[in-house]
């Protein structure tokens, strides 16, 4: 169904109410941080239901809950790798893990930043052709074509200590084909991960670690341009709801995403993307899905 404008964003969440997009953040916090496609979800869940497309901008709003579950989950790290950097640029130690880390993962945002604003103008506008559900369903299925070679063909052996610059560089730019909706940060990047022999817990782990700044970026930016855009008192509040919802479901989806990891392998997430993408491409085809 459709969604709603506000100045030229799309903010159709608004139009839900709070018991809708509260519901709609459960869905985007788990989905957000599993190589499953948030977005995917967020056009085929709402049209299920019968409800407003919530819109790009609320996607793009909620990287923010995903941003709050990464920093707290991974707290051990992103405070450990921080505070080392830190203290190695204070002592000159240039050559510290941690410092060398830190700028890989700077290093690695500037592809996905620049490739952003580009398409900023395109990404989150009303009837954005690159949301349409084509669009979804055959990223979806693309990914789950290339999660698999990674799962059949690498052999999953380093660990984070054995990333390089150039690891960093290969992920950062796979990190920009999070901007087409139905391929996911997570599953870009995890999947690039993994094409590099990372551990499948440890490709997780870099993925989200590398993916902290621009998660940020992200989500600070599309509150800058909700900001613009004049949203109402209601419209943040009904988006606050979904970001604290959002946040609770996103910690436990790293949880369980990294559980699933260790026991098993990323078969049930290569599965899964290839039954939602195909639904998605006949549900468009039949309809049903609009």
């Amino acid at each position: 169904m459709a969604g709603g404008c506000t100045e030229g964003i799309d903010t159709g969440f608004v139009s839900l109410g709070y018991a809708k997009v509260a519901f709609l953040g459960v869905i985007q916090g788990v989905t957000e941080l599993m190589p499953i496609s948030s977005t995917a979800h967020m056009r085929i869940v709402p049209a299920l239901l019968g409800w407003h497309d919530p819109g790009s901008a609320f996607s793009a709003a909620m990287q923010l809950a995903a941003l709050a579950a990464v920093i707290s989950y991974f707290w051990r790290d992103v405070s450990g790798i921080g505070g080392g950097a830190i203290r190695a640029a204070v002592t000159g130690r240039f050559g510290a893990w941690d410092f060398r880390f830190a700028v890989w993962v700077v290093l690695a945002t500037v592809p996905i930043g620049i490739a952003g604003l580009l398409l900023s103008s395109r990404l989150n506008a009303c009837g954005s052709p690159l949301r349409g559900l084509q669009v979804v369903g055959a990223s979806c299925i693309a990914m789950a074509i290339l999660l698999a070679i990674a799962e059949l063909y690498c052999r999953h052996r380093r660990v984070l200590a054995d990333i390089t610059l150039l690891d960093a560089v290969v992920v950062g730019i796979a990190q920009i084909g999070a901007l087409i909706p139905g391929v996911s940060r997570s599953g870009s990047t995890l999947t690039a991960a993994l094409f590099l022999d990372l551990k499948r817990e440890e490709a997780a782990r870099f993925s989200f670690l590398l993916g902290i700044p621009a998660i940020a970026l992200a989500g600070l930016k599309e509150l800058y341009e909700l900001h613009k855009a004049h949203l109402d008192a209601q419209g943040w509040s009904i988006l606050a709801v979904g970001l604290v919802v959002g946040s609770i479901s996103a910690f436990v989806a790293i949880a369980l995403l990294l559980r699933i990891l260790e026991r098993f392998s990323t078969w049930p997430f290569v599965i899964y993307r290839a039954v939602i993408g195909g639904v998605i491409l006949y549900g468009a085809a039949a309809g049903w899905l609009v």
